[in-house]
This record gives C-alpha cells, structure tokens and sequence, in this order.
C-alpha cells in the first residue's frame, strides 16, 4: 500500500529541505517544468537507476495524473536502500499541481 499526499501537502513539503521529489514523466515534459528540486527518473529508467540516489525518509514520486506514480513509489519503497512507508505518491500527479514550476535552466514555467 502506497500513501498518497496532496499537492498542497507536497507544496508544503518544499520548505523541508529533507523532501525527495522524483519526477518519472519523460526528460522533455520535465524540461518543460517540474516541481521545484525534483529529480527526473523516468518510469521506464527507474528499475536500473534506482540505486543511484540514497532515498532519504520522505520521497514523493509525482507523474501526469497520479497513476503510475503509485507504482513507481512501490517500487521505490520495495528497495533495500528506502523505507517503505517513507515513499509517496502525489495525488492527482501534475495535472492537479497548481504552483509555481521550475523549467531545467532554472526559471519558472508559467503552466504546463
């Protein structure tokens, strides 16, 4: 079971420097704004390059519509190296985002 948090929750996550945000969308839908400080894994990349990074005790995972970021947190929290239940799932995924978005040279992104 995978638990979920809004994006309000994940808002105010951001002020929490120890938040892991990983974004699984593909490399150009990140470049065109992404949460800001996320990480961009996509889905299909995530199984080979899940050992790469030091999962810390809160990780959100945020996709399109909050589907297969469910099961790319499962997977996340499945890994010897991250706590279970230290991994979420945004609920809604981007498409229920509304704040301010990064783009991958730094500056803000109006909308998706």
């Amino acid at each position: 079971m995978v638990d979920e948090v809004t994006p309000e929750d994940v808002n105010r996550k951001l002020d929490d420097d120890d938040v892991q945000i990983v974004d699984i969308r593909q490399p150009e839908a990140f470049a065109q704004g992404h949460i800001p400080g996320a990480i961009n894994i996509p889905m299909t990349e995530l199984p080979a390059r899940i050992d790469e990074y030091d999962w810390g005790d809160d990780v959100v995972v945020a996709c399109p519509i909050g589907q297969s970021s469910i099961q790319a947190a499962r997977l996340i929290g499945s890994f010897e190296g991250a706590e279970a239940d230290a991994v979420t799932s945004m609920q809604g995924g981007y498409e229920a985002w509304e704040y301010d978005l990064e783009t991958a040279d730094g500056e803000g992104a109006a909308e998706l």
